[in-house]
């Protein structure tokens, strides 16, 4: 078949169905391929907007990064709205019939300006008609001023009698039902005396007959213990509660109460000692409840309302330890919950020791035996309270802050995969705000790492991943800890420095231990030996603790305690990292560049005393090598075989008597009364200093020219000294 001419082959090209079905495909191909390229474009523009995003995130202020502001979209703090609405009055003055229920309420639902919620219509009239009023009484003052001050007097009265009721802690919206208005109800507090046989007549009643009615007086007068002082208008009166005759009537109230209302419960309810939140949930539908629930009530926020009130700590910590029996009746009561936690909180971070124990059996008995939601309340709470009263540490505080730290591990060990996920929050704040630092230098983001806050912080999460990484996988926390410690190790590399690298290097050695994983500390101490000391060393420096700072004073890095300071501290951190792994088959690698540095540090030292502590130090590893080295010669296996390697020299290491392992503990014994006789020595310094400021408190003339009494022995004793 012959070629096709000119004309025919533009006739098949605009005709013949072969070839538009042909310029069809290549349309739709190439369609395909610029739509693709569109995508890929948008794509790109989507991720660059992204990146910038988190750069000018990144390079935000550093002030709006707050190590405690991280949970506030997790919890709300509404606290004021505790209010129940079924059982709104049950926190007031009891009936003292036990069979007279608290009347329900009906529920008002209030708008934005606080009506009742009505078409807008009708709001509108009555606006009107208020207005006209205003004109009206407007109108009546300008014609009459006596009839003006007559309204003004009354309007006094109003406004008082409208504030006792806004600031009182009741939240009743009815009188029906909670007092009886007969003179033989409780109602008869307002004008009688709460003595103390009256007290032991109830009291008497309630152990021997187990009178209701007795005990629902006894609640009452209870009530208005818990109250005294808050709303008092005399010695032991109450402008709103039975004044109370004397101090014994007012401890026999607080005394009997918690510690028979428990028990009184429990058996007006039928129910054990031991039962839990689900049977109290279960009497909901019972009628002893019904009957008993606003006694229960009442108990409860008078004991929370004098927790956060009382100041003495015997009375915080024995009631504390009475409500905690308790604990269980909170289940039908969620909103007490909540202030119940908040008034924890407060007395388990500010309180004293006994105080703050207490206050944290409280929480632990409500963070492990209510809701998830309970827990989560605690545990935020609890962490915002720790890193508010750590931005100091003073040492008079520091034991204080280690039992809040490990309370709070405790706690978080309850529940690990909720407490992970709070953890991994703080951490990676923590990790934003050193990398934030690390990026710009800027003055405000190094003096927030350089702080005790973000320091604490650190040694929070370090002893919780230290106390779980056996119990959960922590891993992912584990190693961005590390990272964060030793991005802080680097950012602060001189010799002011030295608390927080010390610091530093003891987290890592703590991770180390706990974890079994090798974190490589010895370049970070060997950097301390070669701090450079000023040549013109001055007089021996004033003793200083090292736990109570994290930057050193100028000063200190001219005396000569500096310079000592340093070789104790490399020693100290060295012999710790090594004691764990002086048991392990590849010590001798390990100990073999440190030895390197420390003999040149011997060679060039020319402080003799410093000298011989290295030299010590050296020996005993060198013999610890030899002994590991010997061991390995003979043995069989393979570097490969891991279970042997990990088995390696175990039964040693269970005995302690190898010489390194005993010179280690000599070492840190000698650091121990180092610190002991440290901190012995600030407590007299500062005696010695009050002891001067009283003797210049002493003004030997007078300005009105009056004789001067003479001093006591002990004054002239103490100017003695002082002139000496």
């Amino acid at each position: 078949m012959g070629k096709l001419g000119k004309k025919a082959r533009k006739f098949a090209k605009k005709n013949l169905q072969s070839v538009l079905k042909r310029k069809r495909k290549i349309k739709s191909t190439f369609k395909k391929k610029a739509s693709k390229n569109q995508r890929d474009a948008a794509e790109n523009e989507e991720e660059n907007a992204e990146l910038s995003a988190r750069r000018n995130s990144e390079n935000g202020d550093i002030e709006d990064m707050s190590l405690e502001a991280i949970f506030s979209e997790d919890e709300s703090d509404e606290d004021e709205g505790d209010v129940d609405v079924d059982d709104s009055g049950s926190d007031g003055y009891l009936s003292e019939d036990s069979n007279c229920l608290p009347i329900a309420e009906s529920e008002i639902h209030l708008g934005e300006n606080g009506a009742a919620g009505k078409p807008s219509a009708q709001n509108q009239e009555i606006l009107l008609e208020l207005e006209n009023k205003k004109k009206k009484l407007s109108r009546l003052k300008a014609k009459d001023p006596g009839f003006s001050k007559f309204l003004e007097s009354h309007d006094k009265g109003l406004k008082s009698f409208r504030n006792e009721n806004a600031y009182s802690d009741e939240d009743e919206r009815s009188d029906d039902g909670m007092q009886s208005m007969d003179e033989d109800g409780p109602h008869l507090y307002l004008n009688k005396l709460l003595t103390s046989s009256a007290i032991n007549s109830w009291c008497h009643l309630v152990k021997e007959q187990h009178n209701a009615s007795a005990f629902i007086s006894l609640l009452n007068a209870y009530r208005a213990a818990c109250h005294y002082g808050a709303e008092s208008t005399g010695i032991l009166g109450s402008g709103s509660g039975a004044p109370i005759l004397d101090c014994e009537t007012f401890c026999k109230i607080l005394m009997f109460v918690l510690r028979e209302a428990d028990d009184v419960f429990r058996e007006m309810l039928g129910i054990s000692s031991n039962c839990k939140r689900d049977t109290i949930l279960g009497l909901k539908n019972n009628s002893k409840w019904k009957t008993v629930r606003p006694l229960i009530k009442s108990y409860l926020r008078s004991t929370l309302f004098m927790l956060n009130q009382a100041t003495d700590s015997e009375i915080l910590a024995f009631s504390l330890n009475r409500l905690r029996t308790s604990i269980v009746f909170f289940a039908a009561f969620p909103l007490l919950i909540r202030r119940l936690i908040k008034i924890g909180v407060h007395l388990w971070a500010t309180g004293e020791e006994t105080v703050s124990f207490h206050s944290f059996l409280i929480l632990q008995d409500v963070a492990s035996g209510f809701s998830s939601d309970c827990f989560d309340l605690c545990l935020i709470k609890m962490y915002k309270a720790f890193i508010g009263h750590c931005k100091f540490a003073e040492p008079a505080l520091f034991k204080h802050l280690q039992f809040l730290r490990n309370s709070f591990v405790e706690l978080c060990s309850q529940d690990l995969l909720r407490s992970s996920n709070k953890a991994k929050v703080s951490i990676n704040n923590l990790s934003r705000i050193l990398q934030l630092g690390l990026q710009t230098k800027k003055k405000e983001a190094v003096k927030k790492i350089c702080s005790w806050q973000y320091a604490n912080c650190i040694d929070l999460w370090v002893t919780y991943i230290s106390h779980c990484i056996h119990d959960y996988d922590l891993q992912p926390l584990l190693y961005i800890i590390i990272q964060i410690i030793n991005g802080m190790a680097t950012l602060f590399p001189g010799p002011r420095y030295l608390p927080l690298r010390r610091k530093c290097i003891e987290w890592l050695n703590h991770l180390s231990s706990s974890s079994g994983i090798f974190i490589p500390v010895t370049s970070l101490v060997l950097d301390v030996l070669e701090y450079k000391v000023s040549k013109e060393v001055g007089k021996p420096g004033k003793d200083f603790n090292f736990s109570s700072a994290v930057k050193l004073p100028k000063h200190w890095l001219k005396s000569r305690n500096f310079r000592e300071d340093c070789v104790f501290s490399a020693i100290e951190l060295l012999s710790a990292h090594f004691a764990q792994w002086s048991y392990h088959i590849s010590f001798p690698e390990l100990a073999t560049i440190p030895l390197i540095h420390l003999r040149k540090f011997q060679e060039k030292s020319d402080v003799e005393s410093l000298r011989r502590v290295v030299k010590r130090f050296i020996d005993v590893v060198e013999q610890n090598i030899e002994f590991v080295k010997k061991k390995r010669d003979e043995v069989a296996f393979s570097p490969n075989d891991q279970q042997s390697v990990e088995a390696f020299l175990q039964l040693e290491k269970c005995s302690g008597n190898t010489p390194f392992t005993q010179y280690y503990r000599s070492v840190m014994e000698k650091a121990a009364s180092r610190s002991l006789i440290m901190n012995e020595n600030k407590s007299f310094l500062e005696q010695k200093k009050q002891k001067r400021k009283r003797g210049q408190n002493i003004v030997d003339v007078r300005a009105n020219g009056e004789k001067v009494p003479e001093k006591s022995k002990v004054d002239q004793a103490v100017s003695v000294n002082d002139g000496k």
